[in-house]
């Protein structure tokens, strides 16, 4: 079971690989192979669940404080429903990472959206327990920092990445293109340099302790230097 690419994306390496492994081991490969798995991912899945809905929660708390209650309940249960959380799965290709049995595999449960949302907990529970709630607060923003922006206005996450594609188009300009130049420190503390280029010449650089952060700050930089956005916005690159 090679995780290298999942892994990749996310910008992090776990230590205990086989923590990650069990994130993605469906109840059917589980009950097919009951002495070789370790068990399945329900029991992560409550618990990345919990720390998913608590992250959306602070995030809404804090970026919305003329919002009552009603509506940030509404909000969260916006962000965090199966549909939204199993769109999050598809971009990140988790269901082809998944130890599945043969008959739920034959019945196309990789693509089926409450097996994709499950992973998708699963999975935050996994790096909860490994790197700790700010890294798992990190990760899950930047999943799912387009579903967090589409339920209000004054949303303090900034997406750089789409504003740049947007404003390039505007002026008839190819889309953006993101590439990881220098990479320092050792697995469990690395920092990446980005730098981002339209038609082959680069506009803007930036660095992050994952790789897609460090594409959002040279997104970033390169708004703050056409004038598209305040100076202030790469400070909130991290939310």
């Amino acid at each position: 079971m090679n995780l290298e690419v999942l892994q990749n994306k996310l910008g992090l390496k776990f230590q205990d690989i086989e923590l990650l492994e069990l994130a993605l081991t469906h109840s059917s490969y589980f009950n097919e192979n009951p002495l070789t798995a370790n068990g399945s991912n329900e029991r992560l899945e409550f618990l990345g669940d919990a720390v998913i809905g608590q992250i959306v929660a602070e995030e809404l708390h804090n970026s919305h404080p003329g919002w009552d209650e009603g509506k940030l309940t509404e909000a969260r249960s916006i962000i965090v429903r199966e549909s939204a959380l199993a769109d999050v799965a598809q971009q990140i290709c988790l269901g082809q990472h998944l130890l599945m049995g043969h008959g739920e595999d034959s019945a196309k449960g990789r693509t089926r959206p409450s097996n994709l949302s499950a992973a998708l907990e699963a999975l935050t529970g996994a790096l909860f327990i490994e790197f700790g709630y700010e890294t798992a607060r990190q990760v899950v923003l930047e999943l799912l920092v387009d579903h967090i922006l589409g339920v209000g206005e004054s949303v303090l996450i900034s997406n750089p990445k789409s504003l740049l594609q947007e404003t390039a188009h505007s002026l008839g300009l190819p889309s953006p293109t993101y590439e990881i130049i220098e990479e320092e420190g050792k697995d469990h503390d690395r920092s990446f340099t980005a730098q981002v280029s339209v038609q082959e010449e680069v506009i803007g650089t930036g660095t992050g302790k994952r790789k897609t952060l460090a594409e959002r700050e040279a997104a970033a930089n390169a708004l703050e230097k056409i004038g598209t956005v305040e100076p202030d916005t790469q400070a909130r690159k991290d939310h």
